[in-house]
């Protein structure tokens, strides 16, 4: 294991849930079908859980580009290192998005919506206007990164105050922070809040062959990627104006 392989395998983790309660939600014939918004940003706060506890110990999980940008930005990790991040999170989220549809492939070929379909791999705004969804998604991330930048470790200090580790409940806080995220602005957007986890997904929609599956809305693809690029130098921005 070593930070790359652990930011593949902790962002393939999180895409490969996440993308797979949306399927499981909106895709016709499954368990969850119908199950709504509190089931969609449920599971992808636990997914975050999930990739976090995986990715953690070893690359310090960012599983997403805009905080692998925060964290640089204040000084917090080496901007020799993003490049080899943001690889690693783009191939994780191309991975455990497709698997997600491996999964659910049957069902794909059931619903004769092509956006549904497409809705699974990524993210669509509710009302198509390009300054409003940049604004929605940079504003998302920014909640995500300021938090982040304000988390502190999971620790406790018995009598003689000496340390002790509370293991994985330290990426607990992340996953509350994704979930109210998703609850309170992921309305406008459907929070991508991560360039990998909209640019992966959609670049899998585009090759994997869907059946009706339409276009891959390369049109709106940018957005989700400067939307949450500008959330985390703003977070990052103000981190460091405020002191720390």
């Amino acid at each position: 294991m070593n930070p790359y392989i652990a930011e593949l395998i902790g962002t393939g983790v999180l895409l490969l849930l996440g993308t797979g309660v949306v399927a499981n939600v909106l895709l016709p014939g499954t368990k969850g079908n119908g199950g709504g918004l509190m089931v969609i940003t449920t599971a992808w706060a636990l997914a975050v859980f999930c990739g976090v506890v995986i990715a953690g110990p070893y690359s310090g999980a960012h599983l997403n580009p805009a905080v692998t940008i925060g964290l640089a930005a204040v000084g917090k990790f080496d901007w020799g290192m993003a490049p080899g991040y943001i690889i690693a999170q783009l191939a994780g989220a191309m991975l455990g998005s497709g698997l997600a549809w491996l999964m659910y492939r049957h069902h794909f070929d059931l619903e004769e919506n092509p956006e549904l379909k497409r809705a699974s791999f990524c993210t669509d705004p509710a009302i198509r206007n390009f300054p409003t969804s940049v604004i929605s998604e940079a504003l998302g991330t920014f909640v995500l990164i300021l938090a982040v930048l304000y988390i502190t470790g999971a620790k406790i200090e018995d009598e003689q105050g000496t340390p002790i580790g509370l293991g994985s409940v330290g990426a607990l806080p992340v996953a509350f922070v994704v979930w109210v995220i998703g609850l309170a602005l992921g309305g406008t957007t459907g929070y991508a809040i991560n360039p990998a986890r909209d640019f992966g997904p959609r670049l899998m929609h585009q090759l994997l062959p869907i059946q009706g599956k339409g276009s891959s809305d390369w049109g709106y693809s940018w957005v989700p990627i400067l939307g949450p690029l500008l959330g985390a130098l703003l977070a990052a921005g103000l981190y460091k104006a405020v002191g720390f």
